[in-house]
């Protein structure tokens, strides 16, 4: 069968472009199409841009967020408040947070939740090393902020267990973000109101959440 492409260049960008997330291959064309009637220079830019984010973006060794350097620069903030984690899926989530301006602590991204049928389980994530800050003392409360779905609720409750044996408040956000909703998608005011009507998470919210 023939292409459809008259190029193979074209076909074969096309190709690279739809296996981004929620891009098809009709998106992935009209993408290609506008690259080709850029300027070289704009072009070049945009291929340098995303090579250098490959080979140079850093993870801050203390919280995991990306970053450009060893530490972020909210880790590196000494206005933010160090005693106070929130505990977000990924990057997404922090800037999410961050957008809604009612958050002045630090955060600890665990670089997903746990999900056996993903075969994603706790040791894949950073849940050690946020024990390990735990540990580490200084720590006064843990805001559990992922999403209102079954796998966000397993690693909340997994989580708060393993930080049981520590004085720590362990706190989850109000449930204004709907369930099953995932925290990026919401809007900043629910979002805002969440973080700030934050409630304790014990034992019984696992029962109740079932």
């Amino acid at each position: 069968m023939n292409s459809p492409y008259p190029s193979t260049l074209l076909e074969n960008a096309v190709n690279e472009f739809a296996r981004l997330p929620g891009i098809g291959r009709k998106s992935a064309l009209r993408l290609v199409l506008h690259l080709l009637r850029q300027e070289e220079g704009d072009v070049a830019r945009f291929t340098e841009s995303l090579m250098k984010l490959k080979q140079e973006v850093q993870y801050c060794a203390c919280c995991h967020n990306i970053s450009d350097t060893e530490i972020c620069a909210i880790c590196a903030d000494p206005a933010r408040d160090s005693g106070v984690l929130c505990v977000v899926e990924n990057i997404k989530e922090v800037m999410a947070i961050e957008k809604t301006v009612q958050f002045s602590g630090q955060y600890h991204v665990l670089g997903g939740i746990i999900s056996p049928i993903d075969g994603i389980g706790p040791s894949d994530l950073e849940i050690a090393s946020l024990v390990e800050r735990v540990k580490a003392g200084g720590i006064r409360e843990v805001i559990l902020a992922l999403s209102a779905t079954m796998e966000g609720d397993t690693t909340n409750f997994y989580i708060f267990r393993k930080l049981q044996p520590f004085q720590v408040k362990v706190s989850i956000i109000a449930r204004g973000v709907s369930i099953g909703d995932e925290i990026e998608y919401a809007d900043e005011v629910t979002l805002g109101r969440s973080i700030l009507n934050r409630t304790p998470f014990d034992e019984s919210y696992k029962l109740l959440s079932k």
